[in-house]
């Protein structure tokens, strides 16, 4: 079984967005999903 890594990086919005949204549609096709998120303090 083959993976695979997306890695959103840079200012502004969107980041999180557009992984969630690869995420389910990901998951919609069967797949599975392992979703991290590191957060700046």
């Amino acid at each position: 079984m083959k993976g695979y890594i997306q890695i959103y990086t840079g200012n502004g919005k969107g980041k999180t967005t557009a992984a969630i949204g690869l995420s389910v549609r990901v998951v919609g096709a069967g797949k599975k999903v392992f979703f991290a998120q590191f957060v700046k303090g």
